[in-house]
Parts: structure tokens; C-alpha cells; sequence
């Protein structure tokens, strides 16, 4: 059994952090009385305001970018070229807009019913190794946007007690932010290496 992670786990400053503390954390749905969930094996970190990457740089406050500017611990869900959902985390304090996009999982429990949301029978590996994937898998939509993480709602994280060694974790840019200019070299996604669930390119 697994403690849920408090407020003060996502409330702490440095986004970059707790992505990678992240690592090895379960991360659970329950949908519909259907439990899901899957060890975090890759995220991706957004510091805004500087960061040319994120939704929120230059501060910048939209409809879909209010959650962001929430308190740490809330959940940031965002619709992809109109088809796949994204989760992220919000980190920090109020109004400092961090988030850290979850990438890829490594699959625990409820895997049949995740086979059966992503209608994927083959390539075990490929069932959560994506962020579309997850969302997918774990049933995760617009309506967690703006959820808290505390395990009152939908989704929750859990320590397991599993503890990442820097060494076994890769650092390389984050994927699809070419447009972020000087930003897009920053290595800021994180890995867990030689995991096969980790999401593609390499």
C-alpha cells in the first residue's frame, strides 16, 4: 500500500525536481468505481514565465491556462490537436504556473481494462508509452482539469517507496517544442533508463 502524496509534494519550487522525483511514483485513476494506474516512467518539465516551451510564458492567462496558475497539486488536462488528452501536474505556488507533463507509464493495475480503453491486445510495452496513450488507458479527460491530486477525486499519486538513482535517469530536450527557440535544447525531459515503457523518439 502506497501513501498518497500531500500538498507540500507539489507546492515545492523547483519544477525540475519534482519531475524527476516523480520517477518511480504511481500514478492512479478510478473512473466509473474502475481502478487503474501505472508506475511514472518519464515526464516532462514547463517553468513558466521564462520558459517559451510552456503554455504560460510570458505569464500569459487563457481559458485552458487558468489551471496552471492554481496551486501546486492540481491536475492540468489539455485537449491535443483536438484528439488526445494530456495530463500534467501542477507544481508551486499560486500563480507560478510550473507544470510537468506525465509521458509514459509503466502499467500495474487494471491492464486488461486499459487494453480495452485503448482497444490494444498486442505490444504490451506500447499500451502507456505516450502521453495520448496514458490518457487513454487511465480514462483521463477534460473533466479532471482542475481536479486535486490529494485521492478525494479521479486521480491521485502514490509513493511506493521507490527511489530513482540520478544516474539511472536521462536528461534530454523535451519532444515537439522546436518552436520554443533557445528553449527547445533545454534537457528538461527525464527518463527512467533501460524502462521499455518509456514514450518514443529516443
Amino acid at each position: 500500500m502506497g501513501r498518497v502524496l500531500s500538498a507540500d509534494f507539489f507546492m515545492q519550487d523547483d519544477v525540475l525536481a519534482i519531475s524527476q522525483a516523480l520517477l518511480g511514483k504511481h500514478l492512479y485513476s478510478k473512473v466509473g468505481g474502475v481502478t487503474t494506474s501505472g508506475i511514472i516512467v518519464e515526464t516532462e518539465a514547463y517553468r513558466a514565465p521564462e520558459d517559451k516551451a510552456s503554455h504560460a510564458y510570458g505569464n500569459r492567462r487563457t481559458k485552458r491556462t487558468a489551471t496552471m496558475f492554481l496551486p501546486g497539486g492540481i491536475c492540468y488536462v489539455y485537449l491535443c490537436y483536438g484528439i488526445h488528452h494530456l495530463f500534467n501536474v501542477v507544481t508551486g505556488a499560486a500563480e507560478k504556473a510550473h507544470a510537468i507533463l506525465i509521458r509514459a507509464l509503466e502499467p500495474c493495475v487494471g491492464i486488461e481494462v486499459m487494453q480495452s480503453r485503448r482497444q490494444q491486445h498486442r505490444k504490451p510495452d506500447e499500451l502507456t508509452s505516450g502521453p495520448g496513450k496514458l490518457s487513454q488507458a487511465l480514462d483521463i479527460t477534460m473533466q479532471q482539469n482542475g481536479q486535486l491530486l490529494d485521492g478525494s477525486q479521479h486521480i491521485w499519486i502514490e509513493d511506493h517507496g521507490q527511489v530513482i538513482d540520478p544516474e539511472h535517469i536521462i536528461r534530454s530536450p523535451r519532444v515537439g517544442v522546436d518552436y520554443a527557440e533557445e528553449c527547445a535544447a533545454w534537457n528538461w525531459r527525464f527518463r527512467i533508463k533501460d524502462n521499455s515503457w518509456t514514450s518514443k523518439p529516443d
